[in-house]
């Protein structure tokens, strides 16, 4: 309870109810829980070979870490956990802004799933993504081809040689970070105590799909101001791009809500598109949409050791329910469990792997069935 002496000049109490209504306005938006904001750094990764046979002298990959590793009886790092963003993201988007509010307000502050202040949390940019090596850094076009195994294998390198660490308490992945988080599992089965991937399926990518993402690469590449991505100007094409990275990104029951009729629908879409295109760059985004050509976990997931817990939605575009994928495959998953959450007035279709506080329950049943 405030008790306030409104005595003195009026100067006065101007100043103390600005000062109370400061207050009170903090305390109706603070987020979920405070957290410590994010150190970054840059892992400088030399000579790095990619997949599809180039090789650039230097590969930067910009992280962000929050928290403190330590050592378990074994000796080795028993705290860390990497955290991995989707497609035309960065890490950035999991602590800041609206993603930071949804993400690291529900799970990185004190007494929280991932309290920092107990666990190392790292979270990279991946190649061609936010501040690591991209095309539109200065090779455009020319920046090789890369796909979701260099990344990974680029992530393997931030922790074992820059940060040194040689053991993840929890893996976990949005969308195409989901997508990586299969293949950790099979790539370094040894390496980690839990998979947690999520809004994605273990399967190469295909149907409706590949159909969308072909459409957006389409549009790039066969946009004669592309000039082999040495345009001066962002090409025509990349507006249908951010069309169709909007279209996927929600769910039908939003969109009617948000657009109930013809004009509010196109005057919707033309907001979402122009605030999508502010940040994209034609190649930047050709290339990430592009970098699933070598994924395909499904011949390996026998491989996979650590418990894995596998979260979709049900009113996901991108990885519709009625397919019955998941489901299908965590069944070639030793120690695999898959659960579909059923749409919600809390979900919004892809982007639900985001919004912790939809599915966190079941990342603390998870951490604590899997306690070492």
């Amino acid at each position: 309870m405030w008790i306030i002496d409104w005595k003195g000049s009026i100067l006065e109490i101007i100043v103390r109810r600005a000062i109370l209504l400061a207050v009170f306005l903090s305390a109706q938006v603070a987020p979920a829980a405070d957290f410590s904001m994010p150190l970054e750094g840059d892992a400088l990764l030399k000579d790095f070979a990619f997949s599809s046979g180039k090789t650039l002298p230097e590969v930067k990959l910009h992280y962000r870490t929050l928290g403190e590793p330590s050592r378990g009886k074994d000796g080795k790092v028993s705290n860390a956990v990497l955290i991995l963003h989707g497609t035309g993201g960065a890490g950035s988007g999991f602590v800041q802004g609206k993603g930071g509010e949804l993400f690291a307000g529900e799970l990185f502050g004190k007494g929280q799933l991932l309290d920092a202040s107990q666990y190392f949390i790292v979270i990279p940019d991946n190649i061609g993504h936010g501040k690591s090596s991209k095309p539109s850094d200065g090779l455009h076009g020319r920046f090789p081809k890369y796909g979701y195994g260099d990344m990974v294998k680029a992530q393997h390198l931030l922790l074992t040689e820059t940060l040194k660490v040689d053991h993840l308490r929890l893996v976990i992945g949005t969308s195409m970070g989901g997508m990586h988080t299969w293949l950790w599992g099979q790539r370094y089965p040894g390496f980690m105590d839990a998979l947690m991937p999520l809004a994605s399926l273990p399967v190469q990518i295909s149907g409706r799909n590949r159909m969308w993402r072909k459409t957006l690469i389409d549009s790039i590449r066969n946009d004669p101001e592309w000039q082999d991505g040495e345009y001066e100007v962002q090409p025509k094409g990349l507006r249908t791009a951010a069309q169709m990275l909007s279209l996927m990104s929600s769910n039908a029951v939003i969109r009617q809500k948000e657009a109930p009729d013809l004009k509010a629908a196109d005057e919707a879409f033309e907001q979402e598109v122009a605030r999508r295109l502010k940040a994209m760059d034609a190649n930047d985004i050709l290339f990430a949409v592009e970098s699933s050509w070598d994924y395909d976990p499904a011949p390996g997931l026998k491989k996979i050791q650590a418990p894995l817990l596998a979260i979709n939605f049900a009113d996901d575009l991108i990885n519709p329910p009625e397919l019955g994928i998941l489901e299908r495959e965590i069944k070639n998953v030793r120690q695999g469990k898959a659960i579909v959450m059923a749409g919600t007035d809390q979900t919004i279709g892809h982007g639900t792997h985001t919004k912790a506080a939809v599915w966190k329950s079941h990342l603390a049943d998870f951490l604590k069935k899997t306690e070492r």
